[in-house]
């Protein structure tokens, strides 16, 4: 802040003038906003920036610096422009005209404090400076990851979208959730012609404004012309090879329809499959694959179709796929596989395990409120068999053996435990067994894993007791710790972690594993799962089941004791 010096004010017993937006108030400071001297120096600082950008509305129809030049009067031409800069074209997401560009540095904050990318920068010196990639890198040779924070945080339009949308006002704004991952950003898409234009980030709980590559620009696939926009029915003369639907034009397999049409096939189709077919498997012919992606009342609605018009408890979505080792653990260490802590709790934690997990890629906004937390003194361990770009963020990266996550974990543990770096108290009023799980940790020092998981015995002590005395600890974990032969056995590990040195139950501690899907955990609320009905209510709790057949009107034994498939 502070570059432009368009928002100078007078402040009484100040020789100088003070840029507003980097001075803070005291008591008994006395600020005038518009005196002559301060009205002079705004305009005149306004036009020496309309002599760099003087047609900035034309790039961004909201230009900060036209709004303001405008309200100050100041007029474009008073100063001679400088020599025009070549756009840069190279990236497919976004363009560059510093034509438009004020210096302002606001991208690069954007870029280095907010996202934590290090690509912009202000290069060269004098009237020659200017916002650079990298080494003055064409945009889309740099190694910009285009989250586009640049092109939400240019008050000119200098960086902006590709396709020009920042050019002319939006029809309209639509409010939403990003579809992509679990982070649950909050955004704006601007609508013109029923199209979507472009997109800005929400100051919601999980983002505060800010968006990656997918959020901000991957919003295409909602006009792909492959995109089915009205009901399909099979021709009764399709033919019958599978293999039939790759080789041929969609047309010669199906007709479109009504969506009454289309709505009494489908359910013809299910009663005839009901009525026809002897139950098989544990409850029926029928089974409901519902998604992550969906809305909680999209969720409800699906799992008692299935339940309450096919009498069966088959319903499942994604959760079986990721995490569904994560919520077994979860639910035996916890009795509930609800992450305990937001991820934005990083702020709070003064240690961070990351294992199993590439949020710089998977969950990219996840990643700068990590990043944001190194940067004020949080220590981070990456526990990755690869080094993923968060590695030169961390305290310490452990590349470890692939496959030897528990003896990892288990020589953690043993230090912990063998060191008298547990939580006693913690134990004692909120845990059971650890006396078995002490036993168990007998043959598991640091020396014993260290051959085996590949990580010296004196670097997986210093991370036990830097986590075991950490004020806070927090770990974050993915789908490689999930999605693996020993997935249950990886998050019991992480659960126990956090119970034995009581790192649970306040603001930065806790566990998190991390979503894949932007609803899995409110898939799962709403009952999109075999074993349960909404809210975790097991189907083989008779008063579990009484409830739910009161509440849809079914007749009294409707729901089976038995889990689905």
């Amino acid at each position: 802040p502070g570059n432009c010096r368009a928002c100078v004010v007078e402040i009484d017993g100040e020789r100088v003038l003070a840029p507003s937006c980097c001075r803070s108030p005291t008591p008994g400071m006395v600020v005038t906003t518009d005196s002559p001297r301060a009205a002079a120096a705004q305009k005149t600082v306004l036009e020496l920036l309309l002599s760099d950008a003087p047609d900035t509305a034309a790039l961004k129809h909201d230009s900060e610096l036209a709004h303001w030049a405008g309200i100050a009067g100041a007029r474009a031409g008073r100063f001679p422009a400088r020599a025009a800069a070549a756009q840069d074209l190279s990236h497919p997401a976004m363009t560059v005209n510093l034509d438009a560009c004020i210096q302002c540095t606001r991208c690069i904050r954007a870029c280095r404090e907010t996202q934590g990318n290090d690509v912009l920068g202000l290069a060269f010196r004098g009237g020659h400076a200017q916002i650079v990639f990298d080494q003055n890198d064409p945009m889309g040779s740099s190694t910009c990851v285009a989250c586009g924070e640049c092109v939400q945080a240019c008050p000119t339009g200098a960086i902006a979208p590709a396709n020009g949308a920042y050019a002319k006002v939006s029809d309209k704004t639509v409010d939403s959730v990003c579809p992509f991952c679990g982070v649950g950003c909050q955004l704006t898409y601007h609508v013109s012609d029923e199209k979507i234009e472009h997109v800005e980030g929400i100051a919601g709980p999980a983002n505060e404004g800010r968006l990656c590559v997918k959020g901000r620009f991957g919003f295409d696939y909602a006009h792909s012309p492959e995109r089915l926009t009205r009901p399909l029915i099979r021709r009764a003369d399709a033919p019958k090879d599978p293999h039939a639907v790759m080789r041929r034009d969609w047309k010669t397999l199906f007709r479109e329809a009504s969506w009454d049409e289309a709505l009494d096939v489908a359910a013809n189709g299910f009663k005839q499959a009901m009525a026809s077919t002897t139950a098989r498997g544990r409850q029926g012919p029928v089974a409901g694959f519902g998604s992550a992606k969906g809305t909680n009342e999209e969720a409800y609605l699906f799992q008692k179709l299935i339940r309450t018009a096919f009498a069966t408890h088959n319903v499942d979505h994604c959760t079986r796929l990721c995490h569904a080792s994560s919520v077994a653990a979860l639910m035996e260490g916890l009795g509930s596989a609800v992450v305990t802590n937001p991820l934005r709790d990083v702020e709070h934690a003064d240690f961070v395990l990351l294992i199993g997990a590439n949020p710089a890629q998977n969950h990219p906004v996840g990643a700068t409120w990590i990043k944001n937390a190194v940067k004020r003194g949080m220590k981070l361990v990456l526990a990755d068999p690869r080094r993923t770009e968060l590695a030169r963020h961390s305290w310490k990266h452990l590349g470890f053996q692939p496959g030897t996550d528990v003896a990892l974990l288990n020589a953690l543990l043993h230090t912990i435990v063998f060191e008298g770096l547990t939580d006693p108290a913690y134990i004692e009023a909120h845990t059971l067994d650890f006396a078995q799980l002490k036993a168990h940790l007998v043959d598991f020092s640091p020396e014993a894993m260290a051959p085996v998981c590949g990580i010296d015995a004196a670097t997986l002590r210093e991370v036990a007791r830097a986590y075991a005395t950490a004020k806070n600890s927090m770990i974050l974990w993915g789908m490689g710790i999930s999605q693996h032969t020993h997935g249950t056995d990886n998050a019991r590990c992480l659960i126990a972690l956090s119970l034995i040195t009581g790192q649970i139950g306040r603001p930065g501690t806790g566990l998190h594993p991390l979503r894949g899907q932007n609803n899995v955990q409110g898939a799962s609320d709403a009952g999109l799962i075999p074993m349960v009905l909404p809210d975790y209510q097991k189907v083989s709790d008779v008063h579990a089941r009484e409830k739910a057949e009161h509440l849809w009107n079914l007749p009294p034994g409707t729901l089976g004791s038995e889990a689905g498939l």
